[in-house]
């Protein structure tokens, strides 16, 4: 007989309320990007079997698993085997879809569930969660034809930024508009779908808030991070950032108010703008592992990863200790040769490749951490090589 949708969310909850998570168990990863392969290799330390589910069997992550089960989010016959071996299962980003998690959650535990992941992908649902837990966000408006952009840009302003409702499309599904002229610009975006229109905010650093978030509600959390963004990709993340201690303790309590709101198990990442004038915005909420969290491997006493699994499996968390300045950069294939001078030289930079197919596409093999006495120190040795000349883009958001 069938069982009807309580009956399965009753059963899915009760089971996540006892699962404790032993050496042994297994843990089901899905998602393909790097954040799996770190995730995988953690897993695996702590003494977890490792199973992972991808559409590509070259994927890293299938490769560093125990097991790799190949199939799309659409094989429901493929994702249902996936969940039954796995004793918990993790979502590694915030790509996969809430709908494939929904499914995955009649057949195991997910202890990161659904709705914070629904709520992260639609940007009309995570403005309203934000302005219901009031917090600061840009000014915007819903969009669903050119005439609303013409109606909106009144109290919006110029510059804003055109985006679809829907993460993920990337830059070029959106459309910056400094002027009148560039509503016109918008008309075979919006043919597309629904948007929202946001004001610029000008800010002057963009900070992140690492969060582990246990099955009990209990918060711990990494320092914070300034970031640094380049065409839409993360380009560093710098621990600890110089900020006023007002303005630390009220992104702290921005950042602790939001995860206590979410229906969620695991680390988060809660992103803010700064503005000259001390003024904080809620960027972004991503309900799983963030690239920027990689800069925890050596600035402090437990990684990103660690903190995942231990609040997956029901584990006690330690204390996160700082243990020195520490910039995370984000590699390029483009920049390896470049990197020869400084590998043989430098006895503060420490390596990560993500070891990637020598077939698979990709421009991010791996990322570097560099520890020095300050911040500000490891800044100026990684900007005296000269790799990374590249001035930034104008950029809103990480895609």
């Amino acid at each position: 007989m069938r069982r009807n949708s309580q009956s399965i969310q009753k059963e899915s909850s009760e089971r996540m309320d006892k699962k404790i998570l032993f050496p042994g168990s297994t843990i089901g990863i899905i998602g393909g990007s790097a954040n799996g392969i770190m995730l995988a290799e953690s897993a695996k330390k702590m003494g977890f079997k490792v199973i992972a589910y991808s559409s590509d069997e070259a994927s890293p992550t299938v490769q560093e698993a125990d097991l790799g089960i190949i199939g799309s989010y659409k094989d429901r016959s493929k994702l249902q085997t996936f969940a039954e071996r796995c004793d918990l299962v993790t979502y590694e980003s915030e790509n996969v879809p809430a709908d494939v998690i929904a499914f995955i959650e009649q057949y195991t535990v997910v202890p990161q569930g659904k709705e914070a992941l629904e709520i992260s992908q639609d940007r009309l649902l995570e403005r309203a969660f934000l302005e219901q837990v009031n917090v600061n966000i840009a000014p915007y408006a819903t969009i669903v034809s050119l005439d609303d952009v013409y109606q909106a840009i009144g109290s919006i302003g110029y510059p804003c930024v055109l985006k679809p409702i829907q993460k993920g499309f990337g830059k070029l599904r959106q459309q910056i508009i400094r002027k009148q002229s560039d509503i016109a610009k918008c008309a075979d975006l919006i043919d597309l779908g629904t948007y929202v229109l946001e004001a610029w905010v000008p800010y002057e650093k963009e900070l992140s808030v690492i969060i582990t978030k246990e099955a009990d509600g209990s918060l711990s959390s990494f320092p914070i991070i300034e970031c640094f963004y380049r065409d839409h990709r993360l380009f560093e993340a710098a621990v600890k950032c110089e900020l006023a201690s007002d303005v630390e303790e009220e992104v702290k309590r921005l950042a602790t108010g939001i995860a206590k709101q979410l229906k969620y198990v695991g680390v988060l990442e809660i992103a803010f703008f700064l503005t000259k004038s001390g003024t904080i915005y809620i960027k972004r909420i991503v309900p799983a592992l963030h690239k920027a969290g990689f800069v925890f491997d050596k600035a402090t006493n437990t990684s990103m990863c660690e903190q995942h699994l231990r609040a997956l499996a029901q584990m006690p968390l330690p204390q996160v200790n700082f243990l020195q300045p520490t910039v995370m950069v984000s590699l390029q294939n483009s920049e390896l040769d470049l990197l020869h001078t400084q590998w043989v030289l430098k006895d503060n930079w420490y390596y990560r490749f993500y070891r990637y197919p020598q077939m698979a596409r990709t421009r991010t093999p791996g990322y570097l951490l560099v520890l020095a006495n300050s911040t500000s120190a490891a800044l100026e040795q990684i900007d005296a090589t000269g790799i990374w000349s590249e001035q930034p883009s104008e950029t809103q958001e990480k895609l």
